[in-house]
């Protein structure tokens, strides 16, 4: 993400404002607004293969996954900014009547591309923390097949399970789901290997 050309404080109200106006999505961290890059078509891939297969295995629970035009708020840290999929369980909670913008997921995923998989290893992964609700970090890289899932076991303890064979089907315990890697990455052309 690269920040727009810095103005003088620009206030939450104002950045939502503009942001349901714009053509193209931002992320706000205190007070600067920050553009999104574009997405590969193999993250985009992974990223249809993620909401699917997560739509069937919840079908006719009480959670459903979002794709990346729901805004996240996370008050804590002053951050607006739209995963690439989450998942609600129950009632959302809005940040206004506009309802375009939760603070309740219990399950991220960051589909990793090589320019982002440090921030969303780093510095967005301390900012998904604060959210009370989240139960699940979930990053699945777009250049190999290569799955983090991280679970919230206290407040401050984050264990992580890495899957990297296409046999294996990574847990999402909150969700009593599996999702097997084969399903994950299905139609995906490698660049890399």
């Amino acid at each position: 993400m690269s920040a727009v050309p810095k103005e003088t404080y620009i206030s939450p109200q104002d950045y939502l404002a503009r942001e349901r106006l714009a053509k193209h999505k931002s992320e706000y961290y205190q007070g600067e607004i920050f553009a999104m890059a574009g997405a590969s078509f193999e993250h985009n891939e992974i990223t249809a293969n993620l909401l699917y297969l997560l739509k069937t295995l919840l079908k006719g629970k009480s959670c459903r996954p979002y794709p990346s035009d729901l805004r996240i708020h996370i008050p804590e840290r002053d951050f607006y900014t739209y995963p690439d999929v989450s998942v609600l369980c129950g009632e959302p909670e809005f940040t206004d009547d506009i309802f375009d913008t939760i603070t309740n997921p219990v399950v991220i995923v960051e589909v990793l591309s090589e320019s982002t998989a440090d921030y969303d290893r780093g510095a967005k992964f301390r900012f998904y923390q604060q959210i009370r609700t989240l139960q699940h970090y979930i990053l699945v890289s777009s250049w190999e097949c290569y799955v983090e899932v991280f679970t919230r076991k206290k407040q401050n303890l984050w264990e992580l399970q890495v899957y990297q064979d296409m046999n294996e089907s990574c847990l999402i315990s909150y969700l009593d789901i599996a999702l097997p890697l084969q399903e994950i990455y299905e139609n995906v052309k490698w660049i890399k290997k």
